[in-house]
């Protein structure tokens, strides 16, 4: 299948390695200096696709956490609209490490990933320069992010904004009892420079 140069542009946006490290030294309070790698993967590749993401500490990049699959796929009810599906590893501590070794990746099937039914991503595009562009995606309406993790139940927000450069990240935990965020990009997004592209 060919995919549309919409999609095609939003999967080459946010395929890369990235960090925030002029972030996190201009507000060490609030943001931790990370590396993100965001890996293409040859799943559902009929249709749309596919990333693999983790993100580690600077200071313990062998200690990677949050795995996690992106795919990127054409909106059913739209010509021109785009979703982001997620998925969770069936076995995350398989995959530790993937970001930075993407042969770990080459074994990935469907069936070792479990689909987030809830966890989809609506993608808007602007035009910001000529053949340059921003994505921002939102959570549909009406939907809720959870999924168990270690025997509890974990509901998380996401959100993202892309351009060929930059990524903005406004994922965060919520507490199911208060509704408030308890981690992640609690007071501002965690704004990323690409530094490698894959």
């Amino acid at each position: 299948m060919s995919f549309s140069p919409q999609l095609v542009n939003l999967g080459n946006y946010l395929a890369g390695e990235f960090d925030n490290k002029e972030q996190a030294l201009g507000e060490p309070i609030w943001f931790v200096h990370l590396r993100l790698w965001q890996r293409p993967v040859g799943l559902f590749s009929d249709d749309s696709i596919t990333l693999f993401a983790e993100q580690a500490n600077i200071v313990n990049l062998d200690r990677p956490y949050r795995q996690r699959i992106l795919r990127l796929m054409p909106a059913p009810d739209s010509e021109t609209g785009l979703y982001v599906q997620y998925y969770m590893p069936k076995n995350p501590s398989a995959l530790v490490g993937a970001g930075r070794y993407p042969e770990l990746l080459k074994t990935l099937t469907p069936q070792q990933l479990e689909l987030l039914p809830g966890c989809v991503l609506s993608v808007s595009q602007k035009t910001v320069a000529p053949n340059s562009y921003q994505f921002t995606a939102s959570p549909l309406p009406d939907t809720c992010c959870t999924f168990s993790y270690l025997g509890n139940t974990v509901q998380v927000s996401l959100g993202f904004a892309v351009t060929e450069t930059e990524l903005q990240t406004y994922d965060k935990g919520i507490d199911q009892e208060t509704g408030k965020a308890t981690w992640g990009a609690i007071v501002g997004p965690y704004r990323y420079t690409k530094r490698e592209q894959y």
